[in-house]
């Protein structure tokens, strides 16, 4: 099936109609009501169909609500009569659909059927630029068709998707590469806060994608380059100031008989297998991606690591950004065992044990050999900021897990832990005692007695924003923390801590710097 055509004067049209039809995440989901909406986030479509059933009941084709005809088309994958998509698109008509490449018609008459070729869907997301309304054209998906995904299959905005949105970071900038763009969601993100954005794909089809969305969803004049190749071969010799990337970094077998097997079984996914054995997909990203940053430019990637027998993945990992050069910042988001992987990947083709037991079997069998092949314990994900340094070698190192939850957008927050290291890099203790810092506006504390007791035996500084930390805190921590409101510099208020709580000062300074340092780079103080 072909993808969509970039017809733009069409292409105009389809907007103004989605717009005036009110078809977007918000309209949506006041159509088919919460219980309804929530659902069909869980992939789950009947109760939508029966929301939708119920909106156009008794009423003709041509009378129609848009949202319903919209809906059911090109979110549920349900024929619609002609006539109601020619109301649902005025502008466009359900001829110029079929010129765009978005349905066929069985024929010209009002009460001919009209069956969708693509997924078309409204996106709604805040990044660290604000709020992003858009829609997206991608394949059909499984909840649609009902069956297993084609190998070439362009997939839309997915939880992957929306996480290296959320985190990325959006300073005004003058280029950005987005790395393997499927239909074009992290261009579109990036042509908001960039003059120039070059995105690159292996897969022709989902470059074809991405060229349709991105003249859907941007005015004229929006500079975003496609490039067709794989990982940073179309890019070779050039430098951006941001690299972001989701790219195809599923581990999947394709050695030997384990990937003999999966290949037989289920294919080679074009949007998440790299043909890579392991993780080396990512490992060589990270290797590679400096030689097309400019000094100081950063690279924000999605990705998965094994975690070996015998070899902690902050060491297998950090390996890779010693060999680097780079400054390297790892959050490790999620792990699963190697069993919970291979089912994760099997049925996110569509492939399901009760339909298709064989096929199921034999790349559940050879997934679990491939991991056991090397030694592997689970699979690791997460998100990978790196940075090339404007001069000298790297300062930052950092590798730490987080699993509970985070308050999006994250770009921002890290854009200011970034600074904050900086920052940090730049002063030794004494110029940090000089320093007037100011409490963030989301720090809290939390105090934890002894019931009949005084004094709190632990104490917490929580954040609100960000990643949430809470930080155990000593009385006089939380007490420098209270204090800092920019009238006075981190050293007169150790001073001053240390008559209160009699003790020398020198030797509350020595305590107390580290972890001023600490609570800078993590946002709790600002400069």
């Amino acid at each position: 099936m072909q993808p969509p055509v970039t017809d733009p004067a069409l292409v105009a049209s389809l907007r103004d109609d989605l717009a005036s039809a009110a078809y977007d995440v918000d309209g949506v989901e006041d159509l088919l009501g919460p219980l309804a909406a929530a659902a069909l986030h869980r992939e789950q479509s009947l109760p939508a169909r029966r929301a939708v059933a119920a909106a156009v009941d008794g009423k003709p084709p041509s009378d129609r609500d848009p949202r319903a005809t919209l809906t059911a088309l090109f979110l549920l994958g349900v024929p619609v009569p002609r006539a109601a998509l020619d109301r649902a698109l005025p502008a466009t008509g359900a001829q110029g659909a079929e010129r765009l490449g978005l349905v066929a018609a069985q024929g010209s008459g009002d009460d001919d059927e009209v069956r969708p070729l693509v997924d078309l869907s409204p996106y709604a997301s805040v990044d660290a630029v604000g709020d992003a309304r858009w829609w997206l054209a991608s394949d059909l998906g499984e909840l649609a068709t009902g069956g297993r995904l084609a190998t070439d299959h362009v997939l839309g905005a997915g939880g992957a998707s929306l996480t290296l949105a959320q985190v990325t970071v959006r300073n005004p900038t003058a280029r950005v590469l987005d790395l393997g763009t499927g239909c074009g969601i992290q261009a579109l993100h990036a042509a908001r806060h960039a003059r120039q954005v070059v995105a690159t794909d292996i897969s022709r089809r989902a470059l074809s994608f991405a060229g349709f969305n991105v003249a859907l969803n941007t005015q004229a004049g929006a500079d975003v380059e496609l490039r067709h190749g794989s990982m940073l071969e179309p890019v070779a010799g050039e430098q951006f100031d941001l690299v972001v990337s989701n790219p195809p970094f599923v581990i999947t077998p394709h050695a030997g008989a384990a990937g003999r097997a999966v290949a037989d079984a289920l294919g080679d996914y074009e949007y998440r297998d790299g043909g890579r054995a392991g993780d080396d997909l990512v490992r060589d990203l990270v290797l590679g991606v400096g030689g097309v940053l400019v000094p100081g430019g950063t690279a924000q990637l999605l990705g998965n690591w094994e975690h070996r027998r015998g070899e902690p993945w902050t060491e297998r990992v950090g390996a890779w950004l010693d060999d680097a050069g780079l400054d390297g910042w790892v959050i490790q988001r999620e792990v699963l065992d190697p069993a919970e992987y291979a089912e994760t990947w099997i049925r996110d083709g569509g492939t399901t044990p009760d339909r298709e037991p064989e096929a199921w079997a034999a790349a559940y069998g050879a997934w679990l050999d491939d991991f056991a092949s090397r030694d592997v314990e689970a699979v690791g994900f997460g998100m990978v900021t790196l940075r090339r340094p404007r001069a000298g070698a790297p300062t930052l190192r950092r590798l730490e897990e987080h699993t509970g939850s985070v308050r999006q957008p994250l770009g921002a927050h890290i854009a200011r832990s970034l600074a904050g290291h900086d920052w940090l890099a730049q002063r030794d203790d004494a110029a940090l005692a000089a320093a007037h810092l100011v409490t963030a506006a989301d720090v809290t504390e939390e105090r934890y007695l002894t019931p009949g007791e005084a004094d709190p035996n632990v104490v917490v500084l929580r954040q609100g924003d960000g990643l949430g930390r809470g930080v155990h805190a000593s009385s006089p921590l939380a007490a420098l923390v209270g204090a800092c409101d920019g009238e006075l510099t981190v050293g007169q208020i150790v001073g001053a801590l240390a008559s209160l709580f009699e003790v020398p000062a020198d030797a509350l300074a020595a305590e107390l710097l580290p972890a001023v340092r600490g609570l800078v780079r993590d946002g709790f103080l600002e400069e």
